[in-house]
């Protein structure tokens, strides 16, 4: 639960930010787009300096809420260079609520603290895991928008309202790519180098989060392969893509909750 360390700072900032994030969530419809792109952007900044005192912390700190939080702050990122590229893409309001309730979520639960036997080298093992998590959501927030085009196109709402249907597809595709080759890289690091990672004794140890991860890492595979192979589409790919993410939700954040908040004890 919260830190009774938790400096009064940390949790001020926090409040700002999701303060921050609620803005254009609750208000889409009467904030301009500029004002609505200053608290954004402000909101957007107040989380990144949440995650560092966090992560840089003395102890640094991680958990199922953490990394949640990170994933939504990368997809924010990544929404942020989009929209510069894309004007018309619209997912603010979805994206600020998401960003609201992740650094809260990280607040009430912050996680436990490092290992003391890690490797130096377990924080670029994180980051490898977390990118493929932000990666990965993005795809998923891609294939919402490509499912919501979609829907628009058969209740003949203007098709230039919004970004074409097959950037969206394309786009989803290129998130899903690139985090299938961060998640392949985070599976081979972990069973590789597990010892060297966690400390003398700790190896692969095939738990709940490694059989998720792989699991997630077959769908991944399966759903490129049929991209490449047969040109799945349309909602038969957002369904494999879907099953894959929840999967990897599964393998850390869920796996992480059962520890910290149902059973209580540390991982």
């Amino acid at each position: 639960m919260i830190l009774a360390s938790a400096s009064s700072a940390n949790v001020a900032l926090t409040l700002a930010a999701a303060a921050a994030y609620a803005v254009p969530a609750a208000a889409a419809s009467w904030l301009s787009e500029k004002a609505a792109r200053r608290v954004l952007l402000a909101a957007w900044v107040l989380h990144a300096v949440v995650l560092a005192s966090g992560l840089l912390g003395t102890p640094p700190r991680f958990g199922f809420a953490p990394a949640l939080s990170v994933t939504a702050w990368l997809v924010l990122t990544v929404y942020a260079i989009e929209r510069q590229l894309f004007p018309q893409m619209e997912a603010r309001w979805a994206l600020a609520g998401l960003g609201s309730a992740a650094v809260l979520l990280a607040l009430v639960f912050p996680g436990a603290p490092l290992h003391p036997t890690a490797s130096p080298w377990l924080p670029l093992h994180w980051a490898l895991g977390i990118a493929s998590y932000g990666l990965f959501a993005a795809a998923v927030a891609h294939a919402w928008m490509m499912t919501r085009a979609e829907k628009q196109i058969r209740q003949a709402v203007d098709p230039h309202a919004g970004v074409p249907l097959l950037t969206l597809e394309r786009l989803t595709f290129r998130f899903a790519t690139a985090g299938f080759i961060l998640l392949s890289a985070t599976l081979l690091a972990g069973l590789l180098f597990s010892e060297t990672l966690y400390g003398a004794g700790r190896r692969v140890n095939w738990d709940h989060k490694a059989v998720f991860s792989v699991l997630s890492w077959l769908v991944f595979a399966f759903l490129l392969l049929g991209r490449l192979r047969f040109g799945w589409r349309g909602r038969k790919a957002v369904r494999v893509l879907y099953t894959g993410s929840l999967l990897l939700l599964l393998a850390y954040a869920g796996s992480r909750f059962v520890f910290e908040v149902v059973l209580g004890r540390p991982v």
